[in-house]
């Protein structure tokens, strides 16, 4: 039994042992579902199951593509009115024990939400910045996977909340930037194009890593660097991309105003290639 806001009651059996809740040990993945057809989906299963590998847990062997596309259609299928809808699929270690697990078996969670939309449009009006520096992201190789350790994305969506912005410049502990709170960042200066390196301790993103792909193969210049504070402020577009928005773009940062005339023709370039795949 638990107690539950007061409440005595039985436990769940999603919280039974789940990790995941009770210690933040588990991996996710957000999908976009676009008529019916899961979008970039061998990029995420393979961000997946790495990400599992890198917490080391043991992946069994249904785990498969095809294991895993077939329970998120079944779950699309059952939910969404629109044949559009946004997926989240979590995996965390289902084991007894404290912070040593008794073992590596995992259990998984798909949940989902249906959405209006069947192609991905650039925001409009203002869209407002400023750099969250209570806490910094750690440049290492765990950053780079979606895990339940969210926090720090969480406090910054507050402290934008808190005081009018719309995002948040995320910077790791060399004092560069990451990424926003919710997406990967895109900056375009002198018609060339930057986004943070992977060892920024940004999110290694799926669209990021597509729109590079795309980038490079319409002939612009794209370059994964360090980035500074002084780049954002002196940049002539900034943008940023994750699988539910497709790409945003930021109006304003400090005392700078951005245009957005290459962002709007980068998430056309996007649309059409999803169209295509």
């Amino acid at each position: 039994m638990i107690n539950f806001n007061g409440k005595i009651t039985d436990p769940s059996d999603q919280l039974i042992n789940n990790r995941g809740f009770l210690y933040g040990d588990g991996v996710f993945e957000t999908l976009i579902i676009f008529n019916n057809k899961i979008l970039f989906w061998e990029d995420h299963y393979f961000r997946l199951m790495s990400s599992m590998r890198i917490i080391r847990l043991d992946i069994p062997d249904n785990y498969t593509p095809e294991f895993f596309k077939e329970n998120i259609i079944k779950t699309h299928n059952n939910i969404s009115q629109t044949g559009n809808s946004r997926i989240r699929v979590n995996i965390y270690r289902s084991s007894p024990g404290k912070y040593k697990p008794e073992n590596n078996i995992p259990s998984f969670i798909i949940s989902c939400e249906s959405i209006n939309y069947n192609t991905y449009k650039l925001n409009e009006g203002i869209y407002e910045v400023d750099l969250y520096k209570d806490y910094y992201l750690d440049n290492q190789l765990i950053s780079s996977i979606k895990s339940n350790n969210k926090v720090l994305n969480v406090v910054a969506s507050i402290y934008a909340s808190e005081n009018g912005f719309d995002n948040c410049i995320l910077l790791n502990k060399d004092k560069l930037v990451a990424e926003f709170m919710n997406s990967n960042f895109f900056l375009i200066k002198d018609g060339k194009i930057y986004t943070p390196s992977l060892k920024s301790g940004c999110l290694n993103g799926v669209i990021r890593k597509n729109l590079i792909k795309i980038l490079a193969s319409n002939s612009f210049e794209i370059f994964e660097q360090d980035i500074s504070t002084f780049d954002v402020s002196q940049s002539d577009e900034v943008f940023g991309t994750n699988v539910a928005q497709g790409i945003f773009s930021v109006t304003k940062f400090r005392k700078k105003d951005y245009s957005c005339g290459k962002t709007k023709k980068i998430i056309n370039m996007l649309n059409d290639y999803i169209s295509l795949d």
